[in-house]
């Protein structure tokens, strides 16, 4: 199974939000093989300006932990057709932007789930799953 990792999972697996946050975080990357995790592009970006701004870390050590990123996972990609499918999920369903291209993201690449604690938990759209990995519901 595909699973997408929305930037809270990696923003805590670089230790912003404390010890806990980080310690949670590593445990959920450990429970799921190398091969079924994949990150959006988004994610990507987002992790940059967390990086920067909220842990206030200098522009170079962001980049590096956000390429350390990338090749550790497969990248899915911000494409022309997720940008159109997450519009529309701004329009049925209410959801941000954002969180609409992640959710757009991973469908188009075949995930099945969407660690995230941003959206609602258990909502399912084209066969992804959003679950809070740092909530009570077992994943």
């Amino acid at each position: 199974m595909r699973v997408a990792l929305d930037t809270n999972v990696l923003a805590y697996a670089e230790g912003v939000n404390g010890q806990d946050r980080k310690d949670a975080a590593l445990l959920i990357l450990r429970d799921f093989a190398e091969h079924e995790l994949m990150v959006p592009a988004q994610a990507l970006g987002e992790l940059f300006v967390v990086l920067t701004r909220k842990a206030r870390r200098q522009a170079a050590e962001a980049r590096g932990a956000v390429l350390g990123w990338s090749d550790s996972f497969p990248l899915i990609d911000t494409t022309p057709a997720v940008i159109l499918e997450a519009m529309e999920l701004v329009t049925t369903h209410r959801l941000g932007f954002w969180d609409s291209v992640m959710l757009a993201g991973a469908a188009q690449a075949g995930c099945r789930m969407l660690l995230s604690e941003d959206m609602q938990d258990g909502f399912t759209w084209r066969g992804v799953t959003v679950r809070n990995p740092f909530g009570t519901v077992e994943i």
